[in-house]
Formats: C-alpha cells, sequence, structure tokens
C-alpha cells in the first residue's frame, strides 16, 4: 500500500483503488523475481551478412569461432585464445544439442549470440572443474565456413566473352591471374599481388583437384568464382601457412590464354584481294605491317607506330618459327590474323617486359609486297602499236610518260603531274636498272607495266620520304617518242665518207695545231650540216669536250697531226673520232 501510495499519491479505499493496488503487487513481484529457466535456446542475430549463399544444414561441416561465457559475463572457454577455428559436423551429435541447434540456418560471417539451457548443454554433471551442474551457457559465435561431404566444385561465371573459339581441355596449358580467399573473404593469396600470371596444364594433376575441374570449359577473357570444399582444395591439413585445414577455397579467376602443346599456327580473318597472281614461298623477302597482341587483347606491338613496315625473309629462320610458316602463301594486300603457340614463338621465357612467358601470339598483318632475291622485272605489254617496226635498244634517247606507285597502291610520282616526259638515254644508268630492262625493245606509242624488284629498283635504303627500302615498284608506262643512239662506244660518228683533209679542215689558222674552239666549231658544224651526229640525250658540248681531252694525248690543250686519230685507226675502244 506505501509503494501504491507512493505512486498514485491516493488512498486505498474504495475497491476501484483496491483493483489497481493488486496490479501494482504483481507488477514489483515480478521485477523482482528470479530469472524464468530456459526451455530451449535462445538466438539473438547480432549480424547478419547482405547475402547467404547458403545456410547451414543438418549433416554440413563447419568452422566456427567462438566464445562462451556464463551469464555473470565471466568467460570459461574460447576459440580464439586457442588460435584456430572450432571444426565439426552439424547434427550428428559430435556438440552440446543446443549448440547442433543453434547452428542450423546460420549464414557465413553470421554472427549470433547463443543462450542454451543446461539440459541441452552440460547438465546436472557440468564439465568437470570448467562448467558447473545446471550452468546456462552463452556462445557468441561466428560462422566462417560450410560445406557437405557431398559437395563438388561450384562455378559461377560472371562474365563471358562476346567470342570463344575454344574452351579449356584437359591437357590444356593456361595462363590466368586469380585471387584466393576463404569462405569468409579472407585473402590467401593473389597474382596479383605478383603481377604474374598463374601458368599451368590443366587435368593432368598439377593443380588441386578443384581448380583442375573449374578451369575447365573456360573462354579466354572468361571470368568465373570457383568454389571448392577442403576435400578438392588441402584437405584436413591445409597448406600449412595461409590456408586452414578442413577450409573451403573460393577463386576469383580470370583467364588470359590457352593453348595446347600440340597446336600448330592458326591463319583465321583472311581478306584476300580479287587478282592474286603469286603467293609467297620459302626465300621470299616480304614486307608487311603487323599488331601484335595477347591473346586476352593487350597490345605489345605494332608496325604501324613506327611508321615502317617489318621487312624480312620468309620460311629462313628470320622470325619467330610461327611467322615464318604464316608468312607463306600470302598475297600482296592479303590481311590475316595469325595465332602463334608459345612453342612456335617465344616459349616459355617470353621476351621480357612486353611478352610474358608461355604466351600466345596473335598477329594481325597486312602484306604490303614481296619479291624474291632471284626476281627479274615484269613486263607485261597493255597496248602495243599495230605497225612496230623500230624497237628501243641501248643507246637511243627514248621520251616517256610514266605512273610510279608501291604494290599496296601508294602513289609515288607520275611524270603527268609536271606536264612533260621523262627523258633518258637507254643503257646509261639514268634509270634505276629495272626500268631500263622495262624500256628494251619498245616502240613508240606502245604501253607496258613494270613490276620492278628492290634490287632493281633503289634497294634495301630506298629514297628518303618517296620510296621505302627493299619497296617492290610498279610503273605504268607509254613510250612517246625516240631517237636512235649511236653504236655502242661512240658519242659521234659520221653520216658520210671522212674527209682525207680532216685535220687542215679543223685547223683554220694553219698553226698545225687545233685549238679546242677550232675542233668545237668544226663538229657543231658537222652536225648542223648532216655530216656528222652526236649520241642523242647527252649535252653536245660536253661531248665535244670529251673527244676533244680524248685526242690531246699529252694533255697540253691542243691536239697535233700526231696526236689526231681516227677511232677506226685505234686498237682499243674510246670515245672519239
Amino acid at each position: 500500500a506505501r509503494v501504491f501510495q507512493r505512486v498514485s499519491g491516493r488512498s486505498v479505499s474504495s475497491p476501484g483503488r483496491r483493483m489497481l493496488y493488486l496490479s501494482v503487487l504483481v507488477a514489483f513481484a515480478a521485477c523482482n523475481a528470479p530469472p524464468v529457466p530456459l526451455d530451449d535456446i535462445f538466438i539473438e542475430k547480432t549480424f547478419v551478412p547482405d547475402q547467404c549463399v547458403r545456410a547451414v544444414k543438418v549433416g554440413d561441416y563447419v568452422r566456427y569461432h567462438y566464445n562462451g561465457i556464463f551469464p555473470d559475463g565471466k568467460k570459461f572457454d574460447s576459440s580464439y585464445d586457442r588460435g584456430s577455428t572450432y571444426n565439426v559436423f552439424v547434427g550428428r551429435k559430435q556438440l552440446i544439442e543446443g549448440m547442433d541447434k543453434a547452428l542450423v540456418g546460420m549464414c557465413v560471417n553470421e554472427r549470433r549470440l547463443v543462450k542454451i539451457p543446461p539440459h541441452l548443454a552440460y547438465g546436472k554433471q557440468g564439465y568437470g572443474d570448467i562448467i558447473p551442474p545446471d550452468s546456462i551457457l552463452h556462445f557468441d559465435v561466428l560462422l566462417l565456413d560450410v560445406w557437405n561431404p557431398e559437395d563438388g566444385v561450384q562455378i559461377n561465371t560472371y562474365h563471358t566473352p562476346a567470342t570463344c573459339s575454344r574452351k579449356v581441355e584437359v591437357s590444356d596449358y593456361v595462363r590466368y591471374h586469380y585471387n584466393g580467399t576463404l569462405l569468409d573473404g579472407t585473402l590467401f593469396d593473389s597474382s596479383h599481388t605478383r603481377m604474374r600470371t598463374y601458368d599451368t596444364y590443366v587435368g593432368i594433376g598439377w593443380l588441386i583437384a578443384g581448380m583442375d575441374q573449374g578451369l575447365l570449359g573456360m573462354c579466354v577473357g572468361e571470368r568465373r568464382i570457383i568454389t571448392m570444399p577442403p576435400s578438392l582444395g588441402y584437405g584436413e591439413n591445409g597448406d600449412g601457412s595461409d590456408i586452414p585445414g578442413q577450409a573451403s577455397l573460393v577463386f576469383d579467376v580470370v583467364l588470359l590464354d590457352l593453348h595446347n602443346p600440340r597446336d600448330g599456327i592458326a591463319v583465321t580473318n583472311q581478306n584476300v584481294p580479287a587478282s592474286c597472281t603469286r603467293k609467297s614461298v620459302s626465300g621470299d623477302f616480304v614486307r608487311y605491317h603487323y599488331n601484335g597482341s595477347l591473346l586476352d587483347g593487350t597490345f605489345f606491338d605494332s608496325s604501324y607506330s613506327r611508321n615502317r613496315t617489318y621487312d624480312t625473309y620468309v620460311g629462313q629462320g628470320y622470325v619467330i618459327a610461327g611467322m615464318d610458316e604464316g608468312l607463306i602463301g600470302v598475297c600482296v594486300g592479303e590481311r590475316r590474323t595469325i595465332t602463334i603457340p608459345p612453342h612456335l614463338a617465344y616459349g616459355e621465357e617470353g621476351t621480357g617486359s612486353k611478352i610474358p612467358g608461355s604466351a600466345v601470339l596473335v598477329f594481325d598483318v597486312h602484306i604490303i609486297d614481296f619479291h624474291n632475291p632471284s626476281d627479274s622485272t615484269d613486263i607485261t605489254v597493255i597496248y602495243k602499236p599495230a605497225g612496230c617496226d623500230k624497237q628501243t635498244k641501248k643507246g637511243d634517247f627514248v621520251k616517256y610518260h610514266y605512273n610510279a606507285s608501291l604494290m599496296d597502291g601508294t602513289s609515288i610520282d607520275s611524270t603527268h603531274n609536271y606536264g612533260k616526259t621523262y627523258n633518258i638515254v637507254l643503257g646509261a644508268n639514268q634509270v634505276v636498272p629495272g626500268m631500263e630492262d622495262g624500256l628494251m625493245e619498245m616502240c613508240v606509242g606502245e604501253k607496258r607495266h613494270l613490276v620492278i624488284p628492290p634490287h632493281l629498283g633503289y634497294g634495301e635504303r630506298g629514297v628518303t620520304d618517296e620510296v621505302p627500302g627493299s619497296a617492290v615498284l610498279v610503273f605504268d608506262i607509254e613510250l612517246v617518242d625516240m631517237e636512235e643512239g649511236l653504236p655502242e662506244g661512240y658519242m659521234f660518228i659520221w653520216n658520210q665518207d671522212v674527209s682525207p683533209d680532216l685535220f687542215e679542215e679543223m685547223d683554220k689558222d694553219n698553226n698545225q695545231v687545233v685549238e679546242p674552239s677550232e675542233f668545237t666549231d668544226y663538229i657543231m658544224q658537222q652536225v648542223n650540216d648532216g655530216k656528222g651526229r652526236l649520241a642523242p640525250g647527252f649535252d653536245p658540248y660536253r661531248i665535244i669536250d670529251n673527244m676533244f681531252s680524248n685526242q690531246d694525248r699529252n694533255g697540253d690543250g691542243k691536239i697535233t697531226v700526231a696526236e689526231f686519230k681516227l677511232k677506226a685507226d685505234e686498237a682499243a675502244a674510246h670515245d672519239e673520232l
């Protein structure tokens, strides 16, 4: 009553007040009564993970940490203090009954506060000196792992590449990156931290069984989560370091490379030009552009970035074996993708910084041109006039138009751009040897298509900013005019009989010597009168100066009767009279 009066501030005379008084007494008794004994376990979920892929079922094997405490807060046991999880099957009476029930339904990384009554713990007997009889036990439990003896490898593919021409099979060699974690997310290993892929054969026992199974069927570029029970991982003992015994393992894997030791090169994505008159053979010299990448698309090299083709002999061991093979049978202008396994490329060692060991290489190749050192100029007559009774020969002075290009069609030069012909003397080394060949035995008005190999063109050096080194040249030519040259070895000939008084006719001042001016005036007069002819295509005064020098045998600047001779009088051939 005093309590009620303190609470209400009123007396207790009426029946209604007596009822309120009795209610307060009940409440007061409840506040001061001893705790009601637990009939069953009590579970408080103190942390629940966002995702729960799997919950514990009877028969599962679990690994968990716990702190065991009495209701007064006194600790009686802890897995943390022992430095190892508690590992056990659930529902097989390997635990106290209350813990067997409390673990069911838990998720990895879930945390529970479990209160277990004595009859579901150690009962009236207690447990030695550790747990007194009839003790209520509290356990703070953190679940780290769960698996079942019937579990196999679980695969979750979360990225599939758009194209997959090949999948991992038994005995394939693969390169992949991975992050390895325990089921609770604890990282135990990563190839990324070592900045190096893991490289191995698949399906022949080089890997733990779960990984051997988990990699099968993967495509290059695919990403998957591979989860395996300890029986397919490191088993009861773990790895002795970062992986505890009986631990499930989770590998986040991305496949970067795949080949088989039996592989040869693969040629795909071929784009062959409509006109292909010739295909490359062993011993040819090829000029090509390329982009080089790894199988996962990682770029490592390009001829385009250097703005220069890669030039090499094929089939002769000058390039890696796979490229040597892949460049055989190509056409000029062809594009192809050549995939080369490492044993035909840079092998187990790679090249260091750009190409890792055991890497498959992919080359996208564009063939610019090729030739053989034994090639001659290829001449195709496009048009020949009906009446062709006079053909070019060595020494003739010819005038022609041309369009010049590389084999890939890149224009080099054209006389049409200048509005005038190109004029040369055949056989005088005024053009490349291939053009000399192409202009021989040609009629005025004739048109030809010439393909000139570099050893008959501009060679290995080419022409700076115009013709690349070792380039095959293409000329479309048309002979516009020609002037017949002199016989070989002659720079001047007579068109009629030579005067018996030749020296006297030259010696205008009759001083018994012929001066340079007298000699020049006389020869030019003969040419103008049609009595003689100088070699066409050359500077006439330079020819005459040369003729004078040949006659001036002592080099004193004048010709005497004793020095003066006709060519017919010479024992050896000279460019003189």
